[in-house]
This record gives C-alpha cells, sequence and structure tokens, in this order.
C-alpha cells in the first residue's frame, strides 16, 4: 500500500509541476481562435514528454529507496555485506565508475540499478537473492547491474521515453483536432466533447506502441547486460548460473519505475511485447554463442 500511495503521489507531483512550468511558459495555449498552433503544440508536447520522463530520472535514486525499503550499506555489518561492497567496488573500477551506493532490500529474488549519473548511481540486491544463489551467481548479477550503469541505459530509456512520450502528446492532439473538425463537424471556437474524447482514446493507442517500443529497446539492453557481466567477470559462467537459478525462481516484484531495470522480469504470449526482460531461456541462449 505504501509503494502503490508513493508512486500516485509522485506522479501527481509531477503532472502538477508540469502544469506549472507549461502555464508560465505559456506554451499550454495551443489551441486559438484561429485553429491549432502546431509550433506551440510541439513545444508543449515536449515539455510534458522530456519534463515527465527526466524528473522521473532526477528521483530516481531517493523514490527506489522509498519504494523498496532498500537500506544503502554504509558501514558494513556482516561478512555478506563488506563482501559485496568489496564486489562491486572491483566491477566498477573494471568499468571506469566510481563507487555506487550498495543496498539491500527485504523481498524475493531480484535486483537492479538506478540515478540520474553513472558516477552516482545505487545498485541494490534483495535479500531473497542473497539467500538463494552463490557467491558466484551473485558476481553474474552484481556484473550485469553493473554494467547497466556504464553503459548509460537509466538516460538512455529516459530519452528514449521522452521522444515517444513527445510525440504521443502531439500526435493524439493533433489528430484529436482533426477529428474534431473535420470530422465531427465542430464550428465552434472551443473545441468539442469529441476533441476531449478523441484526444484520451487517441492518447491510450499511442500510449500502447510506445510502450512496446521503449519494451523492445529494455529486451536489447537486457542482452548487452548479461554480456557486460560476461566480460566484467572474464567469463559467462557466474550470468548463466544466475539465469539458471532464476528460472527456478520466483523472482520479486518491483515497482512499476525500476521493473525495467530489474534483473528479471517480463510476460508470456501476447504480453511479451510489454516484457522489459526476454526469456531467461533466449539470454542463456545468447550467452554460451557468444562463449563458445
Amino acid at each position: 500500500m505504501k509503494r502503490i500511495a508513493l508512486f500516485v503521489m509522485t506522479n501527481l507531483a509531477i503532472v502538477l509541476l508540469l502544469g506549472i512550468v507549461t502555464s508560465v511558459l505559456g506554451v499550454n495555449r495551443f489551441l486559438t481562435a484561429q485553429g491549432l498552433d502546431v509550433g506551440m503544440l510541439l513545444a508543449f508536447a515536449a515539455v510534458i514528454g522530456f519534463g515527465g520522463a527526466f524528473v522521473s530520472l532526477l528521483i530516481s535514486k531517493p523514490m527506489a529507496k522509498w519504494t523498496t525499503g532498500a537500506r544503502v550499506i554504509e558501514r558494513p555489518a556482516t561478512a555478506m555485506e563488506s563482501w559485496l561492497l568489496d564486489t562491486v567496488r572491483q566491477l566498477t573500477r573494471k568499468a571506469g565508475l566510481e563507487m555506487p551506493e550498495v543496498a539491500i532490500y527485504e523481498g524475493e529474488p531480484n535486483a537492479f540499478a538506478t540515478g540520474a549519473f553513472r558516477n552516482r548511481a545505487l545498485v541494490a540486491v534483495s535479500t531473497g537473492l542473497l539467500q538463494s544463489m552463490s557467491r558466484e551467481e551473485i558476481e553474474g548479477v552484481l556484473g550485469h547491474e553493473v554494467t547497466h550503469v556504464a553503459n548509460g541505459d537509466m538516460v538512455t530509456m529516459t530519452l528514449l521515453q521522452g521522444v515517444l512520450n513527445t510525440f504521443v502528446v502531439f500526435l493524439s492532439k493533433v489528430l484529436a483536432y482533426v477529428i474534431d473538425r473535420m470530422i465531427l463537424r465542430n464550428e465552434d471556437e472551443a473545441p468539442g466533447i469529441g476533441y476531449f474524447v478523441a484526444d484520451i482514446a487517441l492518447n491510450i493507442v499511442f500510449g500502447l506502441l510506445d510502450a512496446v517500443i521503449v519494451s523492445w529497446f529494455s529486451r536489447r539492453r537486457e542482452f548487452r547486460a548479461d554480456a557486460g557481466s560476461a566480460h566484467l567477470l572474464g567469463s559467462p559462467r557466474p550470468m548463466i548460473g544466475a539465469l539458471q537459478k532464476l528460472g527456478g525462481l520466483e523472482s520479486g516484484e518491483l515497482p512499476r519505475q525500476l521493473g525495467a531495470m530489474g534483473i528479471s522480469g517480463g510476460a508470456g504470449g501476447l504480453m511479451a511485447l510489454l516484457a522489459s526482460h526476454p526469456p531467461i531461456e533466449a539470454r542463456i541462449a545468447a550467452l554460451k554463442a557468444a562463449g563458445a
């Protein structure tokens, strides 16, 4: 319940902030008595599309800690915590990164990396993962997450999401205006109810296409992170072992904004198009082929 409340409040705060920004900039006045101001609409769409994506990125670390209850290891209290810090330090050094924050959270087997900056990231692992995997397998997972950070995947995903969000807002409102004026024959200066209904419907349709594209890119990125883990550790075996272990376990669900950064997740059937991660079997096959 706490996670849901935080997610809802955060998104409402972002919407309110963007509403204020568009109002201050004046870009929310794209519907005029003369018709649709396309230039103004594009500016409005860009503020909404990129603004929301970048605000989410900038607050990703504190949100990750709040929603998962992750505890950052400041001073190791156990041998496992000391080993985790040492392992992440070695991996980030190999990847040419500064040491990220390392955290542990309560939950089923999973892990994630997040943060707006490559050298100020957060890498977190669940207690379920630590309890169910060998140290070699955990190294594979940590190598995967460190590779996400080294590849700048959080920023890349944000840029992609920003571009797609911009087009969703822009195209939805342009087509809704066309439907209102040319199909429904609304001749009033103000947009009719048809404009608002069409805008909502088109946002849903284009938003679904947006999600399909982002999910496809996320799956490609997971293969690269798997390969990066094998490179950092000098062998694909740790990552293969971790994936095989995950294949027989119930992976923990991460909050929506962190799902694409986890070590596992996804769906089958038609929902595979919206899965943030490829099937585990495909990831293992790719690692074995690369190491052959």
